[in-house]
């Protein structure tokens, strides 16, 4: 049978996901990520997690259209709490803000332990989880691009293991590559950051000073690789 459509933001995610895992679908929604990845036969079996009773309803809807019933559990809970550390092998967390994944990851140490692959997609405060995975003993192993209407989106997959230290620049977009969709997530941050220094122009104090440092050593590195990416495209 034919799997639900993934966005192209979801179908990056599911290409990181490892085959033939027991994958955890943290904020599962509609259960679409999982439902794809087992009717093609990447994986075997998921736990989709929510922490609302509707999105969790939805994922069962979709696991019933499909199906599924035998390949899928379901928990309402936060984050990893309500999920064994044997349950699954694999971890998806998509479509939420940094700081949040890496709550969740926190109070989860046992991914860490037993270097349970994770793929992550972050929807905001791409420094603060970067920082903290650099922090807590992750990896970033692989990161990808994906364009949706006029959005890129990125993706994580992260192991346990000591990560080579990121520079400023780097916390904000990743490390450098030549990805096709570099130079315009490349060009987001620029702005992003532009804006930022922009608006504080006006502003005076010792942290606003401090701020205003920190943001300008990010966006010459943010320069920097956006050189770079332009010589790989030569």
């Amino acid at each position: 049978m034919k799997g639900p459509e993934l966005s192209p933001r979801l179908r990056m995610v599911g290409e990181l996901v490892p085959s033939g895992v027991r994958l955890a679908d943290v904020g599962t929604d509609h259960a679409y990520l999982p439902a794809a990845l087992i009717l093609e036969g990447k994986i075997p079996f998921a736990v989709a997690a929510d922490l609302r009773r509707g999105p969790l309803e939805r994922a069962r809807a979709t696991v019933r259209a499909y199906g599924l019933t035998r390949s899928m559990a379901f928990r309402l809970c936060n984050g990893l709490s309500g999920i064994h550390p044997d349950e699954v092998d694999a971890v998806a967390i998509a479509g939420m803000g940094g700081e949040t994944i890496a709550a969740i990851l926190s109070a989860a140490p046992w991914v860490r332990e037993r270097d349970v692959p994770l793929i992550l997609q972050p929807m905001s405060s791409f420094p603060d989880l970067r920082k903290w995975l650099q922090a807590n003993g992750f990896v970033i192993q692989e990161e990808q691009l994906a364009r949706e209407g006029k959005n890129i989106y990125t993706a994580l997959l992260v192991r346990a293991g000591e990560m080579e230290p990121l520079s400023p620049a780097e916390l904000w977009a990743g490390r450098n590559r030549a990805d096709p969709l570099r130079g315009a997530w490349l060009d987001r941050w620029l702005a992003r950051t532009l804006r930022a220094l922009e608006g504080m122009a006006q502003a005076q104090g010792k942290d606003v000073l401090s701020r205003k440092l920190e943001l300008e050593e990010v966006r010459r590195g943010l320069a920097d690789m956006k050189k770079e990416w332009e010589q790989w495209q030569a």
